[in-house]
């Protein structure tokens, strides 16, 4: 009974490998996808995302190395990412509708 346990901790050590890996590979192409765009909605749905899949990094690093501390780190983290996607839309937004205004005031100008 004693002998299975190295192995299933070999085995969670190999599948928590495999995630790390994968989940930067899937931060790189956000990273491609919030550079390249199009458009900015894109930009900060890929700026989420890299924020979520660091905090699942975090996470599994935090079962890997048995440190309780990284699970403080991932939280405050998690913060950090939400703030930052809330502030990047009010400035899209804000500046979405500044455009649009004068848009309107140009059309009401020149309809005129």
């Amino acid at each position: 009974m004693g002998k299975g346990m190295p192995v299933l901790e070999q085995a969670y050590h190999i599948l928590f490998v495999i995630a790390l890996i994968f989940l930067a590979v899937m931060v790189v192409l956000c990273l491609i996808r919030a550079i390249i765009g199009p458009r900015v909605a894109d930009r900060i749905v890929a700026t989420n995302m890299m924020g979520t899949m660091v905090m699942v990094i975090i996470a599994i690093l935090a079962l890997m190395l048995q440190e309780g501390y990284l699970v403080d780190i991932c939280l405050i983290y998690a913060m950090i990412s939400f703030l930052a996607v809330i502030v990047l839309t009010r400035v899209y937004m804000g500046v979405y509708l500044e455009r649009k205004q004068k848009e309107e005031e140009a059309n009401r100008d020149g309809g005129d």
